[in-house]
């Protein structure tokens, strides 16, 4: 009786089917039994979920079905398509195969669940969740379509999140679920997240749709699934990392040494109070025998699943050439070049990597199918070449490196426009102890500038009209000299290099101080060198810019780039993850800009950054390298000086003025870094603006949501914990305290790392022009009779015997072109917008605005290369500036801003 009742209330909910065919598709509620059970009304349904050490239990009472036999409302069928990439069709076929090949076949491939956002509303209690099978419906180019068919009973509300559970033995990647057929319309929830096996772990993913909440407006249904998908995601602090982990955590950089291998590959923990540092994702590898605070390497590094798309985006087409670069190609480099001191005998000998290129063993068309670009076959059944293709900057003009105007340019508007600072004090001083350092007066004299300046004006009327610079590496890098001299084939100093301000607004190099500490019995050395007037003079001046420029070069790489970008951001990502929802709007204002960073890091630490790895290996400061960034992070590292604007004004290189179009006036008029920055600057702070103001309408809503309180709480106090301390962490209680914080970040993930990475081959890839490395001393630091009288008979050998050797600069050219390459499906900057900001009228239309500024950059930044007056950024034989052109083509082309650090 009660089964003939049941199939009478369901005819009577959907009077179009009858209940044969309503129950052809599978569909279960909540208790587990199908909707025709004899049980199908209970006296209470409950509904589990597993959340980390607790489980949180969501009742829902009998008061649903009363709602339903009572409403005037009809049931709806729910069709619901699921569009995924099953890892089965990306790798091996293994053993579980034949019963995923099962479940695929009776139709149960996903078990999904429907939440609703409301509570009942008798009881207050969570509704039950209502369950089906997805089935496999067919292929679509690379898609499986999945497809589910629910019966949805009026008075369920507003679907507000899905329950995922992967029935297969493998994990699985989803792209998008759609449900068709709901009252109010279809909904469309964005996935893009991998699905672990439920053999793997339990826990069923929870997906919410693309509707944002703040904390206190989240639907009284989804309360407790926001609360259990942040337990999740957060983890236990314990135990080892599995690949289809999802859990965020912190830990010290204590895994880019190798103790065990080889005590001369140990390296100090950093994230200490001795050696301050971000923090990175933990994995929980087990500790090294030989030094316990170190954590074991392997041969890969986990990062949380979704973090990882190679096998499903194209997007990680440069992570996998990288990849293929790092394990693949150099070790035939090194094959083929046997002796690693090796240097280039002659200038025509670095001309042949772009003409004859590399020979190297035969790959079976391994290395051309990853690395076309890189590696050319020579003829059938021969081996294969690595032929390097000309970088623009050397193609434009083959002797640019040469000069002192390009020198001197490329600080405005080159590789690393970041360093140049104003000089405000005079005489130049070190802050370092004389004790251990020697005298810390500089060299460079007041007489000596002012005879260089050819007494156009004096060193004081220099200094107040602004027109004095300086590159200074000298307090950082002088504690490592010494200890930098003790490894084969390398040397370093502690430099200063001055440069004066035209009245044609470009920069002159004044003076270069290379200065040495004292060692064992010899006292401190110090020179200055100045642009000769005599074949000496002009070659040691060429020799100081080398030492300068890989002085530079290694900064750029550690600091600026590494440090400022890559290392500082996944602090942000980490503690996002643990403490923003997915339905957060911050949080999916953040995501796009936090996509693939924790993968390329990841691979930074297991080959670029490690020890002995390319960095290590090809780089100015040797094994210190990572150290000297600690230094520099312990040293120079503020929050509040990573915006745009304030970096400026703390270099001096701008001055605030309200008046001005940017509110702020630039001390070097054509500075095309900061010129183009700033407008790049203003378009991300109006549309964060816009985004920002939309979601708190009330100031009062800032301090009060608790989601995004802990999550910069986190950033300072975990992410950042070596200064947690620090009295210059912006505050965050307003929503102008929110925007600028954001537009911070949004700045160095794509602004700030554009700048400094996406010309790397195109300045660097012609090694002269930038080296990474100088292997000899100056040929006036202490020099025998026979190496000075060497210098003075050829002294093209000395400067070809300071440059990186043959495999040093062969590996880092290589490694170059690839992190300066763009994928074919590359995110830029305000082009794809997020499916949650598109079904928002308001947001859509502040995003629109945000694509139309930037499009508007791309004009103004072309019309400033066509205007000569514009000397630092165009002319004769110069590559135009374009960094910060928002949009590229693919490939290597300096310009085009990705939303994200992925290379």
């Amino acid at each position: 009786m009660m089964m003939n009742a049941s199939h009478h209330q369901l005819h009577r909910l959907n009077p179009t089917q009858s209940s044969s065919s309503l129950l052809h598709k599978p569909f279960i509620l909540s208790h587990g039994r199908s909707i025709s059970s004899p049980a199908y009304l209970p006296t209470r349904r409950t509904l589990n979920f597993h959340g980390k050490q607790k489980c949180f239990c969501i009742r829902a009472s009998a008061t649903d079905v009363r709602e339903v036999e009572t409403s005037k409302e009809k049931a709806a069928s729910v069709k619901a398509v699921v569009r995924a990439t099953a890892a089965g069709l990306l790798s091996d076929l293994g053993i579980t195969k034949p019963l995923d090949v099962y479940a695929d076949w009776v139709g149960k491939t996903l078990l999904l669940e429907l939440v609703s956002a409301e509570v009942d509303s008798g009881t207050g209690l969570e509704k039950g969740t209502i369950k089906g099978y997805a089935h496999k419906a067919r292929h679509e180019k690379e898609e499986v379509i999945y497809e589910s068919e629910f019966i949805v009973p009026a008075g369920f509300g507003e679907v507000g999140a899905i329950l995922v559970e992967n029935e297969h033995h493998k994990e699985m990647f989803l792209h998008n679920i759609a449900l068709d057929g709901l009252p109010n319309g279809p909904i469309h929830i964005n996935c893009n997240s991998w699905v672990h096996s439920k053999f793997d772990n339990p826990k069923k993913r929870i997906f919410f749709t693309n509707k944002s909440y703040l904390p206190d407006d989240t639907p009284s249904g989804l309360k407790k699934l926001r609360e259990m998908e942040l337990e999740n995601l957060r983890g236990n602090g314990k135990g080892e990392r599995k690949t289809f982990d999802r859990i965020y955590d912190y830990d010290t950089y204590n895994d880019l040494g190798d103790p065990d291998d080889s005590e001369d590959l140990a390296r100090p923990i950093l994230g200490s109070k001795d050696h301050p540092y971000p923090r990175r994702c933990r994995t929980g590898r087990p500790s090294c025998k030989k030094d316990p605070l170190s954590e074991k390497r392997s041969s890969s590094v986990y990062v949380p699943r979704d973090e990882a798309f190679e096998e499903v985006k194209q997007m990680t087409f440069s992570t996998k050439t990288l990849k293929s670069v790092l394990h693949a190609l150099l070790p035939q480099v090194e094959i083929m070049l046997l002796d690693p001191h090796l240097g280039f005998p002659y200038f025509t000998a670095i001309d042949s990597l772009f003409q004859e290129g590399v020979p190297l063993p035969k790959s079976k068309n391994f290395f051309q199918s990853i690395i076309p670009r890189l590696v050319k076959t020579i003829a059938e059944g021969k081996g294969d070449i690595l032929l390097f293709e000309t970088p623009a900057m050397i193609d434009r003009d083959k002797f640019a490196w040469f000069r002192d105007e390009e020198f001197s340019r490329q600080a405005l508007a080159g590789l690393n426009p970041y360093s140049l600072q104003l000089v405000t004090e005079w005489p130049l001083k070190s802050k370092l102890d004389p004790e251990i350092y020697g005298p810390p007066e500089s060299l460079i004299t007041a007489e000596l500038i002012e005879k260089e300046i050819k007494g156009v004006m004096t060193i004081d009327e220099a200094l107040k009209q602004k027109k004095m610079f300086i590159l200074d590496y000298h307090d950082l890098f002088l504690p490592y000299v010494n200890k930098v001299r003790e490894i084969e084939g390398t040397t370093l100093y502690g430099s200063r290099t001055l440069f004066f301000l035209t009245m044609e607004g470009t920069l002159r190099p004044l003076a270069i101080e290379l200065t040495r500490p004292p060692v064992g019995d010899k006292p401190q050395w110090k020179q200055v060198f100045t642009p000769g007037w005599d074949g000496t003079s002009c070659w040691l001046w060429r020799l100081a810019k080398t030492h300068v420029c890989a002085h530079d070069s290694g900064y750029h790489q550690l600091v600026v780039h590494w440090l400022r970008t890559h290392c500082c951001t996944e602090p942000y990502i980490i503690a996002a993850n643990r403490q923003l929802s997915a339905m957060h709007p911050i949080y999916r204002l953040l995501h796009p800009h936090f996509r693939y960073t924790m993968e390329i890091n990841a691979l930074a630490r297991e080959s670029l950054i490690n020890a002995g790895g390319i960095i290590e290996s090809c780089f100015s400061p040797g094994k210190y390298a990572i150290e000297l960034s600690s230094a520099a992070y312990d040293q120079l590292w503020r929050f509040d000086m990573e915006a745009l604007p304030a970096d400026l004004i703390r270099r001096g290189m701008a001055v605030e003025d309200p008046t001005t179009e940017h509110g702020l006036k630039l001390t070097i008029e054509d500075y095309p870094f900061a010129n183009d920055g700033l407008v790049l600057w203003d378009a991300i702070k109006q549309w964060v603006r816009d985004y920002v103001n939309h979601y708190y309408p009330d100031p009062s809503l800032v301090e009060s949501d608790k989601e995004l309180q802990a999550w910069w709480t986190e950033v300072r106090t975990k992410g950042h914990a070596d200064k947690k301390d620090e009295p210059w962490w912006p505050v965050m209680k307003t929503p102008e305290d929110l925007i600028h914080v954001l537009t911070t970040i949004i700045w160095v993930t794509a602004g700030h790392h554009a700048a400094v990475n996406f010309g790397q081959y195109v300045y660097a890839g012609y090694f002269p022009n930038r080296p990474t490395i100088a292997r000899t001393n100056m040929p006036t630091e202490d020099p025998s009779d026979e190496e000075f009288k060497n210098f003075l008979h050829k002294p093209e050998i000395a400067l070809l015997k300071c440059f990186p050797s043959q495999i040093q600069a062969t590996k880092v050219m290589a490694v170059l072109d690839v992190l300066s390459n763009h994928s074919p499906d590359e995110e830029y900057l305000g082009d794809q917008m997020e499916p949650s900001w598109t079904e928002n009228p308001i947001i859509k239309a502040a995003f629109e605005r945000f694509n139309g500024r930037l499009k508007e950059l791309e004009g103004i930044i072309d019309g400033r290369n066509t205007n000569l007056n514009l000397k630092n950024r165009t002319g004769a034989g110069v590559v135009p500036y374009e960094l910060l052109k928002p949009f590229s083509k693919p490939g290597v082309t300096g310009m085009g801003v990705p939303n994200s650090i992925s290379i």
